[in-house]
This record gives structure tokens, sequence and C-alpha cells, in this order.
């Protein structure tokens, strides 16, 4: 059997599923590096809702991807970007979100961390951007979750200098409970982040980053970098105090990051391990044992299709990543909260498609194929 897919010309192409997942199963756990899967949410496919209302969230189905991911030995980051954080879901259903995940890792023994922003402002000025991540650091210490500094949107618009960023971090950091995960989300992920730590030119914002850092070491488990931009991780990654740890949020060169060089080597916080989950956790075990060789086998070939997901504008991966959690049968519909399954167009997702095939994704192939054939013959594509 095989299906017929639209390319981006519009014109239709043979392609021939496979009919056998790669399979892998949960093993030990992972050692040596941490890693977190940002998750989506699950959307209530029969919620009467429009795109700027509430999000209405189906909870089982989403907590039962948490499980899957823990099941698998990786860490859940929780009301991250992912999870349409600003882009569907706003602070009241984060804030359930992060007690539902946070209670339910407790349950099963899984790691969590969770995103503290200030999503419930739009604007202000820099002490109400302070209350609004005081907040949410509040709520997220006291679900027993680890606390991770998203950027703030409202903090971008009200600050002046890298000064104010010193002063708003740095007060966090002095209060916050445990050692936290510093978030440098960048503008390709979010415009409104345009010109983060004071400054539009990235060594300057780096050097108001790494300060805000040394000032308290003791304070900050790790840093996520989302810049797609390798050369500048590495190089941050090297500037970093003693044990703080950097955790890669590159969606395009997470195999080469995490392998690491002589020097040094980056964890993981990644948007991608959404879908390719079971298949990372496999790869980092064989990383456990020396086999960096065998890792980069695994995962290096599934970078075409993070590629794919993340390509401008990029902040609609999170559409890419909820097709195919439908296709891998993790949710029963491919709805999603603020109606952003309309935000990929009919050539994208066949060939998102193509490729999570390719890669032995799909637990179950034929489920796969026959829900990409329900979608294209929605969008009129005749067999």
């Amino acid at each position: 059997m095989t299906v017929r897919l639209p390319d981006e010309h519009g014109r239709l192409r043979t392609y021939e599923p496979r009919t056998e997942p790669l399979a892998p199963t949960p093993g030990v756990p992972l050692v040596s590096r941490t890693v977190f899967s940002a998750a989506h949410v699950v959307a209530d496919p029969y919620a009467d809702t429009t795109p700027d209302s509430p999000a209405a969230v189906d909870w089982d189905a989403t907590l039962a991807f948490r499980r899957h991911l823990w099941a698998h030995g990786l860490g859940v980051a929780e009301a991250m970007d992912t999870a349409q954080r600003g882009m569907g879901l706003d602070w009241a259903g984060a804030a359930e979100l992060i007690r539902r995940s946070a209670a339910e890792a407790k349950a099963v023994g899984g790691r969590i961390a969770c995103g503290v922003g200030t999503d419930q402002i739009t604007s202000g000025t820099l002490a109400e951007v302070r209350a609004a991540y005081e907040e949410q650091l509040a709520l997220v210490e006291e679900s027993g979750a680890q606390a991770i500094l998203m950027a703030s949107r409202a903090l971008a618009a009200a600050a002046r200098s890298p000064d104010d960023y010193l002063e708003v971090y740095g007060h966090l950091l002095r209060q916050a409970a445990e050692p936290v995960i510093l978030h440098w989300l960048g503008p390709m992920f979010d415009p409104a982040l345009e010109g983060y730590w004071g400054s539009a030119d990235l060594d300057a914002a780096t050097g108001t980053f790494l300060e805000v850092i040394a000032a308290h070491p003791d304070k900050v488990d790790g840093v996520k970098i989302s810049l797609l931009d390798a050369r500048r991780e590495v190089d941050l990654r090297r500037r970093l105090p003693h044990g703080v740890r950097c955790y890669t949020g590159d969606d395009f060169h997470y195999p080469e990051l995490i392998a690491g060089d002589e020097q040094g080597f980056s964890h993981a916080l990644l948007g991608i391990f959404d879908p390719l989950g079971p298949l990372a956790a496999e790869a980092v075990r064989v990383l456990d044992t020396g086999n960096t060789e065998g890792f980069r086998a695994l995962l290096d070939p599934t970078v075409e299709l993070s590629r794919h997901l993340f390509r401008a504008p990029t902040r609609f991966y999170k559409t890419g990543v909820v097709f195919l959690a439908w296709l891998a049968g993790h949710q029963n519909h491919f709805a999603m909260v603020g109606g952003l399954q309309s935000a990929r167009s009919l050539p994208h997702f066949a060939r998102a498609y193509e490729l999570a095939d390719g890669l032995g994704l799909f637990p179950d192939p034929k489920l796969a194929e026959e829900r990409m054939r329900t979608l294209l013959h929605l969008y009129g594509v005749t067999p």
C-alpha cells in the first residue's frame, strides 16, 4: 500500500509507509546526561471554545503523555512554550497544569521542572513584572517541582537597560528556595523577546546573562539556551561557573551538543524530545556506556525531522509536535488549544509524517497511516 502525499509545490508523490516501528522499550535510568522533554498539552476537542478563549485541556490524555515520557526515563519540562504557553495556554491554565503534573510526578516518581513566567500580565512596571514572577515561583515551589525561570515578554517591554535584568533576576534568585534553571529563549521562538538581557547584540546579551549567573551560582542549577546557534552555546557552556549545567534547547544541533567534546557537553531540555522521547532515551543509554558513535548513529538521523518541525516561523513547531502525537496514538484527535492545528500546511504535515515514519517513531505504523489518510481526505486529496 502506498500513500499519495502533497509536496510544497502542490504536486502529489507516492510514499510507501514502513510496516515495523523501531519499538524502543523502557530501560535503566539515564546516567551521563540529565534530559528533559518539554511536553505538549492535549486539548479537549468537545469543548465549545474559540481561538482567544481560555484553553480547554483534556487532563487525562495530557497526564498520560507525561507518564509515557517518565516511563522512558526522561524528565518532563512542564508549562513551557511546547505546552503553548502564551500561544493558547494562559496563566490560569498553566497553573492548573503545573499542579496536576507535579502531583502526577510525585505519584510515579518522575522528574519534573516547571516554567515560571509573567504571563498573568501583558505589561507593567519592573515591580509588577517582579511580582508576577514571584507569584508563579511560589506556586511551582509549593507544588514540589523545580523552577525554570522563563524569559518574560513583559520584562522585555519594561526593561530599559541590562541593569534592569540584573535587578529582577537577582531578586528572584535570592529568594528561590532551590537552584533553578534559567531559560534564554531567542526571538525565533518568540519575536517579543528580541533584545532580551538588554541588548540585540548577542555578545553583549551573553555578558549580562553570565553576570546574573556569576552573582548567584549556588542558585542556578543550569541554563537552557534556545538560540539555534551551536557555536554560541558551546562558547557560553565553557564560560559557565563550575557546577552550573548547560541544557541545550537547540533543536537543530542537539546530537553534537549532547555528545560534547573534550571540554564538556550539554544536557538537554528540548521540545523535539516530545515526539522523539523513547528514541532519545535509548540513544542516551547508549551514550551512558561511552559509545558516542552509537549515540550519534541513533540521534543524527532525527535532525532532519526536527529541522522540518522547527522551520520558520519556528514558534509554530508545536503544531507539528501535536500532529505527530496524534499519529502515534497518544491522543485520539488532532485539535489544539487556541486552534493552533491550523498553523501549518498540508505539505508540512505530509513531510512530517514521512520523516517520522521513516524513523520508526510510530508504535503502530498502520494507525499512523490511517490517520494520515484521514487528514489527506479532509483536505480533498483522493486516493
